[in-house]
């Protein structure tokens, strides 16, 4: 199988990666639990088996993607023989110091082939070289797949907001110390 290169998008990309499959499938999602006993406050995540498999929307809407990653400090693209696969986008925070994932996606028939870790590896490459300390990943609660990659890749939970997403949905926030 031919390798993969992970290179910055340029605009003939834009449409392909418009394109990609953006929705995914999940059969288990993080469920909060809020809890309150007098002036304590206790949240937790747990995780979840749904009775039956979901399909979920991509939280951002596809024809605004083009508009919003030309605000990103990155965009790296997954590319094979000239096809794209898959992509990152960056924003630079708190001063360049916080890179934060905000857009991951990987074509539908290319998933569960370790294009999403290896862009992941890749825009920590490019966050360190931007001078960051720290990446921060954004997804849904639903999107375990998701949650599984980013914990294998040393990802570990850091908060949460409520109605984040247009739909309404909550975020997970997932971070790491980068090296």
């Amino acid at each position: 199988m031919p390798e993969i290169e992970i290179r910055p998008a340029i605009a003939s990309d834009i449409p392909a990666l418009i394109a990609l499959e953006h929705g995914y499938s999940s059969d288990h999602a993080w469920q909060m639990e809020f809890r309150r006993q007098g002036e304590q406050v206790s949240i937790t995540f747990r995780q979840i088996r749904l009775p039956r498999s979901v399909q979920v929307q991509y939280p951002h809407p596809p024809a605004a993607l083009a508009d919003d990653w030309q605000k990103r400090d990155g965009l790296l693209v997954a590319v094979r023989e000239g096809e794209p696969l898959g992509y990152i986008s960056l924003r630079l925070q708190s001063g360049g110091h916080i890179a934060r994932v905000t857009d991951l996606a990987v074509g539908r028939r290319f998933r569960r082939q370790k294009i999403g870790s290896a862009l992941v590896l890749a825009a920590q490459d490019l966050a360190l070289q931007m001078g960051s300390r720290r990446m921060v990943l954004e997804m849904q609660p639903k999107n375990y797949p998701a949650i599984q990659m980013a914990r294998k890749l040393g990802f570990e939970l850091c908060g949460y907001q409520d109605h984040y997403f247009v739909n309404q949905d909550i975020a997970l926030f997932f971070s790491k110390w980068l090296k």
